[in-house]
């Protein structure tokens, strides 16, 4: 069992490729280093936002390899470890235990509906032999559901020692924490949605993996910071800036392109997605760089953004403001110089 709760902001961080597609090692660890630097509480490889379903098995304990490695113990690492099967799932918290990761986060199977009895089997054969924690991962959009009954029987078992809940259902969450506090005070409750980070701290909540964190994690570790020393106002106001930040990022594109967009936006080459996407599906670079550099201004941080410009709206009659046409401009000029 782990030594200490699992909290605060643990960043599902995306996975750099270069030329050929193929996971770009030095700038997966320079971006690994920038994200510990600026404070994050965790890494969390191998999830959604870092498109574990676009890597072969042998390329996600790559990764998993790397981002241990350069961490080093520094700050926990919840690996993700969402295989098919019970067999490669232990064979793959075996090699994350190896690696000297923190826990394993491991969502119910997915493809084929199972009952809830079910679910509670797979987990409870992989707390029989795993030696490395396990974060349940509560995803129902993409997996089969861990219900709060379900969760409840698992946390007999000492190796399960938290959730992550990405259900976007706060009530969902409150009664997790109502049921699960009195029944294991060392259990991790995890919030997987940033839209609800702030609430979710203030009615107990352990912390999150919030995605916006491996782009503003300076941002995001203000509202922790702010949220666990009671100063509500300032943490509400970058609630509500998160908002704006996210739904630039997940509208703009297809999941987590518009991530990946942003991340190139901080200095960081992330290469074209393993996903093919249409014209229409292209990020609006221009709405994220104004986006991005207004949180960060914003909110006391210089921001290094490359062709931001000031936070001025748009004219009463919806035009773009004098602003954003010399951004458009800078962001042409930028993409004939790349086309050259």
């Amino acid at each position: 069992m782990s030594q200490a709760r699992i909290k605060g902001i643990l960043t599902p961080n995306l996975v750099p490729l270069d030329r050929n597609g193929n996971i770009a090692e030095d700038e997966l660890r320079r971006y690994v280093e920038w994200l510990v630097q600026k404070g994050v509480s965790g890494l969390y490889p191998n999830g959604s936002t870092g498109e574990f379903t676009r890597f072969s098995p042998e390329e996600r304990r790559e990764i998993i390899r790397i981002v241990a490695s350069q961490v080093n113990g520094r700050v926990p690492v919840l690996a993700g470890a969402a295989e098919a099967t019970v067999r490669d799932t232990l064979a793959a918290c075996a090699a994350y235990a190896e690696m000297g990761c923190t826990a394993a986060a491991i969502c119910a199977p997915y493809y084929f509906k199972l009952s809830q009895d079910s679910v509670g089997e797979y987990f409870a054969e992989l707390a029989r032999h795993t030696e490395l924690d396990i974060v349940l991962y509560n995803i129902p959009q993409f997996a089969n559901e861990i219900s709060l009954d379900t969760i409840e029987r698992l946390a007999d078992f000492p190796r399960i020692v938290g959730i992550k809940d990405s259900s976007r259902d706060f009530p969902r969450f409150l009664n997790l924490i109502n049921r699960m506090r009195p029944r294991r005070p060392d259990f991790s409750i995890l919030i997987g949605t940033e839209e609800i980070i702030l609430p979710a701290l203030l009615m107990g909540g352990d912390g999150g993996t919030i995605a916006t964190s491996g782009i503003v994690p300076e941002v995001v570790m203000k509202l922790y910071a702010l949220a666990e020393s009671g100063q509500i106002d300032e943490a509400r106001r970058i609630q509500f800036k998160l908002l704006e930040l996210i739904n630039v990022m997940l509208f703009g594109a297809g999941f987590p392109e518009g991530f990946r967009a942003a991340a190139s936006l901080r200095g960081f080459v992330m290469g074209q997605s393993r996903q093919p996407l249409s014209p229409k599906e292209k990020c609006d670079l221009n709405a994220v760089r104004q986006t991005l550099h207004c949180i960060l201004s914003e909110h006391g941080f210089v921001a290094e953004i490359e062709g931001a410009v000031g936070c001025e709206p748009l004219g009463q009659d919806g035009s773009p403001s004098e602003a954003e046409i010399r951004a458009i401009v800078a962001e042409v000029v930028r993409q004939m110089r790349t086309n050259r």
